[in-house]
């Protein structure tokens, strides 16, 4: 059985060594190896790169596998192209309030997942806890699409005996209030049927991208899972405001984000 790997795009910073530390959090209860991924875009910068991964693999001692990764090309394409080739389940990278690839922003956190089939966890200052993430957040709206992420964050929650917390926006139009309880029914059923504690909110009003972080602050979480549901529109990210104003969140509650998958869905990984 093919062993599980996550990969950890790291530039040399504290919030990298952060992302690390989460993809550790999550890799040691599913025996899972990280891939310690660097990205250069000159063949000359290759050792130096490759001395200073080394040096991070040697100062951790967690039982953790870490394999140290160099990649020539750029950020937006180098980081998916490895994770589909490496077969991976997830991508946990660290984002900054500047800009460049030593600080990579929310913009261009997003513009690397918009390139990945992987799904992302995306992190700021805020270190992982011993017991992963207890709490989950997952907002769910009348996109089809939203419900794929339930898959991933029931196999979070499985491992981590998380509570997961479904928030849907209030919808005036009856028609629309009906599609809304329903996908409350179905997220409810997904989670009981795998015996995964859940709540449900219905937040009314506008801004329900900040309404959800304000949630998630709310119940404490530790993760806030969304989709990119941007991936296939003219402008691509950079129409993403909502996307990326959660993963910048200014209470630094880490994000997991993925793109849409065609057709029918299924998380095939399922962590076991």
């Amino acid at each position: 059985m093919r062993t599980k790997n996550f990969i950890v795009p790291h530039d040399f910073t504290d919030v990298a060594n952060i992302a690390l530390d989460h993809a550790i959090a999550t890799a040691k209860p599913l025996g899972a190896e990280i891939y310690l991924l660097h990205v250069v875009a000159k063949e000359k910068d290759i050792k130096d790169a490759d001395k200073k991964l080394e040096a991070i693999i040697e100062v951790n001692t967690s039982s953790v596998k870490l394999i140290p990764s160099i990649r020539l090309g750029n950020i937006f394409e180098g980081i998916g192209e490895f994770a589909a080739e490496h077969h991976a389940e997830l991508i946990f990278m660290g984002t900054h309030g500047a800009h460049g690839w030593q600080h990579v922003t929310g913009m261009n956190a997003l513009k690397v997942i918009t390139r990945s089939s992987v799904p992302f966890i995306i992190v700021q200052a805020k270190t992982a806890k011993e017991t992963g993430y207890d709490d989950i957040v997952v907002p769910l709206d009348l996109n089809k699409e939203t419900k794929q992420k339930l898959a991933i964050v029931a196999n979070l929650a499985k491992y981590f005996k998380s509570r997961v917390h479904v928030i849907t926006p209030e919808e005036t139009d009856e028609f629309l209030r009906h599609q809304v309880k329903a996908n409350v029914v179905f997220a409810k059923k997904y989670f009981a049927e795998r015996e995964i504690e859940v709540t449900t909110t219905i937040i009314s009003g506008s801004g329900f991208d900040k309404k959800v972080v304000k949630h998630a602050v709310d119940v404490n979480a530790d993760l806030i899972a969304i989709m990119n549901l941007n991936k296939n529109s003219v402008l691509g990210v950079l129409a993403s405001t909502h996307e990326e104003y959660i993963i910048t969140n200014e209470a630094q509650i880490p994000t997991l984000i993925m793109n849409p998958i065609e057709g029918s869905f299924s998380f095939a990984a399922d962590f076991n």
